[in-house]
C-alpha cells in the first residue's frame, strides 16, 4: 500500500538556515506593537573572524602563540632522545644544549628526593625487619645434623638501628602552634562559659531583690494583692500543699463586673524586661476618646474631642494607674453599649468600638475606643477650646456616675444582709448615658433660647431703647452640680434663668413746654427654663409653660409691644400735658390711643424680622370719621424711637 505523500516528508535534525529559494532565513530578535518584525542585522565573516582573534589576544595575552610554541618544545625536549652519534648533521653545539636540556635542576632533584626518601626509607625498614626475623629462625631451629651448605660467617648479617628522620622546623612549629591554639581556644570558651553563668546568677539575684522590693511598694502604695493560681500541673488532690506560692496584682474597682475584675490584674516580671514595670497579660492598651460634632443651620461643622494625656509606664505606680485607667474606660465603654439601644430621646448606632449618638439637633456625640499609643504620638491640638472642655467634662462626668453607680450597686449587695429592708425599696439602676444627653440636649435648648433674647435686645438697642439681658444657663453651682449627677432621676435636672430688663429711667423729654423730665418705669420679663427643655415665663399676671420657639417668640413680641405702648402713652401724657389730653392702651386692637380737643391719635408697634421695630402713627378725621397715616418708624430711622414720638407728637400739638 503506497504511502501518502505527507509521510514521505523527511525533516532535518538540522536547523534550517536557507528558505526554498536559496536565501538565508534571517533571526528574528522581536515584534513590536505595530506589527514589524525586528530581524537579527547580517555578520560580516571577515569582521567576526577579526572579533573573535582581537579577543584571544585581549583576553588570553599578547604573546599567546609565543607560549604555545615554548609548550611544545619543552614537552619534546623533557623526553630522553637516544643519541645517535652516527648522525654527522648534528654540530657539537647543538649537541652541548642538548646535554644541557637534560640536565635536571636543583630544585628537580629536591623534589624528587623528598619522593624517593620515603620510600626507600619503608623499604630499608621492611629489609631490617626480614634480617632479624631470619636471624631468629636460625637462631630457634638449629640442625642437628650438619648441614652440606656452608653456614655464613656471622658478619654477614648485622642488625642496625634505623631512627625516623626529625621533621621540618617549619612544619614542626607550625603543629606546636596548632596545638597552643587549639588549647587556648578551649581554654577561652570555658572561661566565656563560667562567666556567662556568673552573670545570670549574679542578674538573677538583683532580679529576685527587686522583685520582693517592687512587692513591698505595691502595697505600701494601698494596692490589692491576691493569691496568684497554682501553676499547671500541681497536685491538687487531698493532702497536697495547695499554698499559692506567688501573687497577682488587682487594679480593678470594686463593684465592677467578675470578668473586667479577672482581667484587672498584673504580676511582678519574672525575666528581665526593658522598663522593669508589672507584667499586665489581659491589657488592651486602649483609650476612650469622646469627640462632638455641632452643625449650624448654614451646615458648617464643628468637631472637637477631649484631651487624652500621654501614658508612660517609668516607674510601678505610673504603670498600675495607666492600667486602670484603661480598665475603667473599657468598663464605661461596655455600660455605654449596653444603654444606647435603649435611649427614650436620642437615635444610636452601634459598633465593636464606636458609638454615634444623634443627641439632639445639628449635635452628633461619639464614643470610641481608640489606640493608646497612636494616641499618645498625635499631638492634642484643637481650634475650640469651649467645645474641647464640653467634651472633657462628658468624660469625667461618665466616671463620677460610674462610681456612682458602684456605689449604688454595694450598697444593694449590703443591704442583703438587713432581712428588714424589702428588695422593692431598692433605687432603680442609675443610668450613664441619659444624663449626659439630657445636658447636651438642655445645651442646644438654652442655646436656642439665647439666640432668641439677643435678637431682642439688638432690636431695642437699635431703637435706642435702654435694656439688660442676665442669661443663666446653669444656676446651680459646681457642688450642687455634682449632687444632681448622682441623684435619682428627679433630682438630676438642672435649670437656669434669663431676665429681660427694659429700663427707662434715664430718658429724658426735652420739648418747649416741658424741660427735664423723666420717665421712671422699668419692665421685667423673667423666664426660666429646666433640663432637659422645660421653658416657663412668669408674667405679673400669670405663669406660662411654653413648649416650642414659634410660641416663645410670640410671647416676647406681646410682652415687649406691651412694654413699648405703655412707654409711649406716658412719653404722650407728659408731652400733651398743657392740651389736657388723655392716653391709654388698646390691649385689645394692640395700639396706644391719645386724646385732646381737635385730635386722635393711634400708635402701633409692628415687629418684623429678627423682631425689627417698626411703628406707624394713625390721625382720626372727624369729618370723615376715617384714620389717615401721618408717619411710619422703621430700623432705618436715623432718630430713635422716643425722639420720633416726641417730634410727631410736637409737631401735632402745633397744628392742631
Amino acid at each position: 500500500m503506497e504511502q501518502p505523500s505527507w509521510k514521505k516528508t523527511k525533516l532535518s535534525l538540522e536547523r534550517p538556515y536557507k528558505d526554498h529559494k536559496g536565501e538565508p532565513i534571517p533571526v528574528l530578535l522581536d515584534i513590536t506593537p505595530d506589527g514589524v518584525q525586528v530581524f537579527e542585522p547580517p555578520q560580516d565573516p571577515t569582521k567576526f573572524l577579526g572579533e573573535n582573534l582581537r579577543r584571544i589576544f585581549i583576553e588570553r595575552g599578547v604573546d599567546f602563540f609565543e607560549r604555545q610554541d615554548a609548550l611544545t618544545a619543552t614537552g619534546d625536549s623533557s623526553i630522553p632522545q637516544t643519541l645517535d652519534t652516527n648522525d654527522d648533521k648534528v654540530e657539537p653545539d647543538h649537541r652541548e644544549e642538548d646535554v644541557l636540556k637534560a640536565m635536571m635542576t636543583p630544585e628537580e632533584l629536591l623534589k624528587m628526593r623528598m619522593e624517593i626518601m620515603p620510600q626507600l626509607f619503608t623499604a630499608l625498614g621492611e629489609m631490617t625487619h626480614a634480617r632479624e626475623l631470619l636471624s631468629l629462625l636460625l637462631a630457634s631451629t638449629a640442625p642437628t645434623d650438619p648441614s652440606p651448605v656452608p653456614s655464613l660467617p656471622s658478619s654477614t648479617l648485622t642488625a642496625s638501628i634505623v631512627t625516623k628522620p626529625p621533621p621540618i622546623p617549619s612544619v614542626e612549629a607550625f603543629n606546636a602552634q596548632l596545638t597552643i591554639g587549639g588549647k587556648d581556644e578551649a581554654l577561652r570558651k570555658a572561661a566565656s562559659l563560667f562567666k556567662t553563668a556568673a552573670n545570670n546568677l549574679e542578674r538573677s539575684r538583683l532580679r529576685g531583690q527587686r522583685y520582693w522590693v517592687d512587692a513591698l511598694k505595691t502595697r505600701r502604695a494601698n494596692w490589692g494583692l491576691v493569691p496568684a493560681p497554682l501553676p499547671f500541673g500541681a497536685p491538687t488532690g487531698k493532702g497536697a500543699d495547695k499554698t499559692s506560692k506567688d501573687f497577682f496584682v488587682s487594679f480593678g474597682l470594686e463593684e465592677s463586673p467578675a470578668h473586667f475584675r479577672r482581667r484587672a490584674v498584673g504580676h511582678m516580671a519574672t525575666y528581665e524586661t526593658s522598663s522593669h514595670v508589672l507584667v499586665f497579660p489581659h491589657r488592651q492598651r486602649v483609650r476612650l476618646q469622646v469627640s462632638l460634632i455641632f452643625t449650624d443651620s448654614s451646615g458648617f461643622s464643628r468637631t472637637a474631642s477631649n484631651n487624652i494625656p500621654s501614658l508612660s509606664d517609668t516607674s510601678l505606680e505610673d504603670s498600675l494607674k495607666n492600667a486602670q485607667r484603661e480598665m475603667v474606660e473599657e468598663e464605661l465603654f461596655s455600660v455605654l453599649i449596653k444603654e444606647a439601644s435603649t435611649l427614650p430621646t436620642a437615635s444610636a448606632q452601634v459598633a465593636e468600638r464606636l458609638i454615634v449618638i444623634d443627641a439632639a439637633k445639628g449635635t452628633e456625640l461619639k464614643f470610641e475606643l481608640v489606640d493608646g499609643e497612636a494616641v499618645n504620638a498625635q499631638q492634642s491640638y484643637t481650634s475650640d477650646e469651649r467645645l474641647s472642655a464640653t467634651c472633657n467634662l462628658i468624660y469625667f462626668a461618665l466616671q463620677g456616675l460610674l462610681l456612682s453607680l458602684h456605689a449604688l450597686q454595694k450598697s444593694q449587695r449590703l443591704s442583703f444582709a438587713n432581712p428588714q429592708r424589702l428588695p422593692s425599696s431598692f433605687p432603680n439602676k442609675a443610668p450613664l448615658l441619659q444624663p449626659i444627653i439630657d445636658f447636651l440636649q438642655y445645651q442646644v435648648f438654652c442655646d436656642r433660647i439665647k439666640v432668641e433674647l439677643d435678637k431682642m435686645v439688638f432690636s431695642l438697642r437699635k431703637a435706642s431703647i435702654p435694656c439688660s439681658l442676665r442669661f443663666d444657663a446653669v444656676g446651680e453651682s459646681g457642688h450642687q452640680l455634682v449632687e444632681h449627677l448622682v441623684a435619682d432621676e428627679t433630682g438630676r435636672r438642672i435649670g437656669g434663668e434669663a431676665l429681660l430688663r427694659i429700663d427707662a429711667r434715664q430718658v429724658t423729654i426735652s420739648c418747649a413746654f416741658l424741660h427735664n423730665a423723666y420717665v421712671y418705669r422699668r419692665e421685667t420679663l423673667r423666664l426660666t427654663f429646666l433640663s432637659p427643655s422645660s421653658l416657663t415665663a412668669h408674667l405679673p399676671q400669670a405663669t406660662l409653660s411654653i413648649a416650642s420657639i414659634p410660641q416663645l417668640i410670640q410671647l416676647l413680641s406681646d410682652e415687649v409691644e406691651k412694654c413699648l405702648l405703655n412707654r409711649l402713652c406716658e412719653l404722650g401724657s407728659h408731652v400733651c400735658e398743657r392740651v389736657g389730653a388723655t392716653w391709654f392702651v388698646d390691649f385689645v386692637s394692640g395700639k396706644a390711643v391719645g386724646r385732646w380737643e381737635g385730635s386722635i391719635l393711634n400708635f402701633r408697634i409692628i415687629f418684623g424680622k429678627d423682631f425689627a421695630i417698626h411703628s406707624s402713627a394713625y390721625c382720626l378725621n372727624r369729618a370723615s370719621h376715617q384714620l389717615s397715616l401721618l408717619e411710619t418708624y422703621t430700623p432705618e430711622t436715623s432718630i430713635p424711637l422716643v425722639a420720633w414720638l416726641q417730634e410727631l407728637l410736637e409737631k401735632t400739638i402745633t397744628e392742631s
